[in-house]
């Protein structure tokens, strides 16, 4: 597809306390339970001819034609997932960033500023509430306009001007936990996250200082694998949003192995690296492959 620009609403929804859900439930419980709220927010996002453009992990990313769409998809999302089905005692919260702009579009996704702006919205955004900018706010038609509240001017990362945030009010008895929302699943701003990628001796690190490789058998590549699985360029890791992200980009795929044992197969997909384990790239594991990368992504502390 020829790189076009359009105006759009750009939406990034995540779903709250999801690491905790890993830890308290185990593997299988919380995948599944993950699995499910996104298929939540994936049916609102179509049922207001919205997109899903990815899912990285535990949130998704969509486009909506208009900000009024965005903003009742993303009540509709919060009002499914509020509503539903609680296993083992366990309540899905989801939190919502919203922006609407101009931006790229090229290879089924979209890139620019407004992108960025909805991902940052989102980071600052707690669990149960939907955030969005005034540019988005201004557009909206009157019965969901005054369902808005400016709640700050935030200074987001990279930007140079403050921006106004709006907190949109989507159930009637909302007024109270729009101002407090719940603290315990507030976006971390403590900390930041590093990757360290070991492979024949050599390591590199990921991080905010470093934000993208990638793998292949190319010599420009900045992990070479000599073998014939592996393409020239085969698969990048990039840091995403406060998150460390591999996307397969191969004739052969991807295979991950975490150190649960549970193994993935990415092809032309993006999975988020938690935890710790080995990339294969283009070999299946049932093939025993010999030329493994290994990564471990650690939490830094802020100074």
């Amino acid at each position: 597809m020829p790189q076009q620009t359009e105006k759009l609403a750009i939406l990034f929804a995540d779903i709250c306390g999801s690491t905790s859900l890993y830890e308290r439930l185990g593997d299988e419980a919380a995948r599944r339970l993950i699995a499910n709220c996104i298929a939540m927010m994936t049916r609102e996002t179509a049922e207001y001819k919205g997109t899903l453009i990815k899912t990285i992990g535990d949130e998704i990313m969509c486009t909506f034609p208009s900000a009024e769409a965005a903003i009742r998809a993303a009540c509709a999302m919060q009002h499914a997932v509020e509503g539903g089905y609680a296993e083992n005692g366990s309540r899905m919260h989801i939190r919502v960033g919203i922006h609407y702009g101009s931006v790229i579009c090229e290879n089924d996704d979209v890139y620019g500023d407004t992108v960025n702006v909805a991902a940052r919205v989102a980071s600052i955004t707690r669990a149960g509430q939907i955030m969005t900018t005034r540019a988005t706010a201004e557009l909206l038609p009157p019965d969901l306009k005054e369902k808005t509240r400016q709640i700050m001017r935030a200074e987001l990362k990279g930007k140079t001007e403050q921006l106004d945030i709006f907190r949109v009010i989507w159930e009637e008895d909302d007024m109270e936990s729009t101002r407090i929302g719940l603290p315990a699943f507030r976006k971390p701003q403590e900390c930041t996250y590093e990757l360290t990628l070991h492979y024949r001796g050599n390591t590199i690190k990921i991080n905010e200082q470093c934000k993208s490789v990638i793998l292949g058998r190319d010599d420009t590549c900045d992990i070479t694998v000599r073998t014939e699985f592996a393409s020239r360029q085969h698969a990048r890791i990039d840091y995403r949003y406060s998150k460390l992200v591999i996307s397969d980009q191969s004739t052969n795929g991807t295979y991950i192995r975490f150190s649960d044992g549970h193994i993935v197969h990415l092809t032309r997909e993006d999975v988020v690296l938690r935890g710790s384990g080995t990339i294969s790239l283009g070999q299946s594991y049932s093939d025993s492959p010999s030329e493994l990368i290994e990564f471990a992504v650690y939490t830094i502390p802020a100074a």
